[in-house]
């Protein structure tokens, strides 16, 4: 509240809107000065005259360009392009319906969604700012990321039974197994992401806000629970497949009387792609989980734009590590290229274990 030299009282009330919210909370929560850009702001300047009228005068303040939701933005454009060449290519060619391709296809629809998740959530925070279209974007963020990672799941329960039971891995099973497993993760995912909208937000609540908003604190913590029960699963799994390549590899060298150095290349060569498969995701993945379990909606922004910029580049490798190395789909991309793709490109069968 100020005085003027005329002695008129001036009341300035800050009201800080629900639309347009930001995507994550700061520390300074109702204590920020006017030319604030954290979020979509009116300033309503009320005076109090000695007829005791009251006029109101409305002045918006413009939501500043924040340099991390531009960042957010770029990666969100790399990351849809990247995989919506994937899920054409799959979803084009007949001869991509294997259990495996199906998966891959999967993650790669599962991370386009999340890209175009992150490029809507920056027009409509910056140009058309809305309470509903806020928890939309954060829905379709949240199921997108949660399929994104329980595909990756999928994919290597996947590679581990086909190194596990090899000689059934092509069987009608195969494929019942590869759509249950579909059906349960795009389930689980669209449950997780409609919650938000569905009203378990904080929008009237922010002393239960997370580091993420509009989502509560207690959501953020299941979120992050679970993923640490998918990572333990993909570690152990991925611990149970190094067992098996080595397996495989010794048994093939003495059938075929290799040199122990030919079976230690090999043995080596699959550990060390696994090793980086492992590492990629927990080195993503890991920052953020972490500091959802330990950041509050006080701390300042930054550190959640710094731990969920990682994240978001997980979206970004999968399909270099999953679609873009496997030679079949290379076969495919590069008919396109060269213009001479046909409906039917023929190709070897492979496992899961060569993608």
């Amino acid at each position: 509240m100020w005085g003027d030299s005329m002695g008129t009282q001036w009341a300035v009330v800050w009201v800080v809107g629900t639309e347009g919210l930001p995507l994550f909370s700061t520390s300074m929560m109702g204590e920020q000065p006017p030319n604030s850009s954290e979020s979509h702001r009116s300033w309503l300047v009320a005076k109090n005259s000695s007829s005791s009228s009251l006029d109101l005068e409305s002045v918006v303040q413009p939501l500043a360009l924040n340099p991390w939701d531009v960042v957010l933005c770029i990666s969100g454009t790399i990351i849809s392009c990247e995989n919506a060449i994937v899920v054409v290519v799959i979803f084009y060619s007949p001869a991509f319906r294997a259990p495996m391709f199906l998966l891959i296809g999967s993650l790669a629809t599962a991370d386009l969604l999340a890209g175009l998740g992150l490029i809507l959530h920056f027009a409509f925070v910056y140009f058309i700012p809305s309470e509903v279209i806020s928890l939309l974007t954060m829905g379709l963020l949240v199921t997108s990321f949660i399929a994104s990672v329980s595909s990756l799941l999928a994919i290597t329960i996947d590679r581990y039974l086909s190194l596990y039971n090899a000689l059934t891995y092509y069987s009608e099973r195969t494929v019942t197994r590869t759509y249950l497993m579909l059906i349960l993760t795009w389930g689980a995912s669209i449950c997780y992401g409609l919650l938000p909208i569905m009203g378990w937000n904080c929008l009237k609540e922010p002393s239960a806000c997370s580091i993420v908003k509009p989502l509560t604190k207690n959501h953020l913590i299941i979120l992050s629970v679970s993923f640490f029960m998918v990572f333990a699963v993909m570690l152990q799994l991925y611990m149970q497949i190094c067992r098996l390549i080595r397996h495989h590899a010794h048994q093939i060298a003495v059938q075929r009387h290799f040199l122990a150095t030919s079976h230690y290349v090999t043995t080596r060569k699959g550990i060390a792609t696994l090793a980086i498969i492992l590492g990629t995701f927990a080195s993503c993945w890991l920052p953020f989980a972490i500091y959802c379990l330990l950041g509050d909606h006080s701390y300042p922004a930054l550190y959640t734009y710094a731990t969920l910029l990682p994240a978001t580049y997980n979206s970004m490798i999968n399909p270099i590590i999953y679609a873009f190395r496997n030679q079949e789909i290379q076969r495919v991309l590069w008919a396109v290229c060269c213009g001479c793709l046909s409906s039917t490109v023929p190709f070897r069968s492979c496992s899961p274990s060569d993608v």
